[in-house]
């Protein structure tokens, strides 16, 4: 990725900086320098703290105090935590979709879901471009729901996630005909407002998907 001037300066430095660590390019644990970054990037140091900690909020960097900011660690602990939260956050969003939309959400619902779909069915798809297309499903069931505090802690949990995304990216490549499946029987049970089912959908997926990583990891 390239650094490009920003409209909003220190969140275009995070989203610099959250694309590094995402992809490896900075590595789990590794020291993120703020003097470094702010030389390399030819911004002021005050910016970049700014970023370190929108970073921090993400679930990408860990800041102590004194000794600055890493990358967060990934391995299968951390992989198994962090799912175990979003998971939780998920059906929380599920089961108050179920409850809340309403006859004219219907078609944007299925919109957003004929959109993975569509990503998943070509042959080699990108795998940011499939993450990208599941997060379109989550924001339009959080505009649903209207909850801001859900709406803010599950955004808060997409660059972690979608880190893992680029950690397993093979396995998930071979696995994507499961997704399809996973977003097809979500969305039949959200419609027949069956919160149960939703959320027997999303523990089996989350699961299977945390599974997928910790494989991953593991062979890392």
């Amino acid at each position: 990725m390239e650094f490009q001037a920003p409209n909003t300066l220190a969140e275009q430095i995070a989203n610099y900086l959250a694309d590094r660590i995402m992809t490896g390019d900075i590595a789990p644990g590794a020291r993120v320098h703020e003097a470094t970054i702010a030389s390399d990037l030819d911004v002021s140091r005050a910016s970049v703290k700014e970023a370190l900690y929108t970073l921090e909020r993400w679930h990408l960097v860990d800041i102590t105090p004194r000794k600055g900011a890493t990358a967060t660690v990934m391995d299968a602990h951390h992989a198994s935590e962090l799912y175990d939260v979003y998971m939780h956050l998920l059906i929380m969003l599920a089961r108050r979709l179920c409850e809340r939309w309403e006859e004219q959400d219907r078609e944007l619902l299925l919109a957003r879901i004929r959109s993975v779909t569509d990503t998943l069915r070509n042959t080699t798809p990108d795998i940011s471009a499939v993450v990208q297309a599941s997060f379109g499903v989550m924001d339009i069931s959080c505009d649903v729901v209207n909850n801001p505090y859900l709406t803010e802690a599950l955004s808060n949990f997409k660059p972690a996630v979608s880190r893992t995304f680029y950690f397993s990216a093979d396995r998930y490549r071979q696995d994507l005909d499961r997704t399809s499946a996973f977003f097809t029987q979500l969305t039949q049970a959200v419609l027949r407002r069956d919160k149960d089912e939703a959320e027997r959908q999303i523990v089996q997926f989350a699961e299977h998907q945390k599974t997928l990583i910790i494989h991953a990891l593991d062979n890392k």
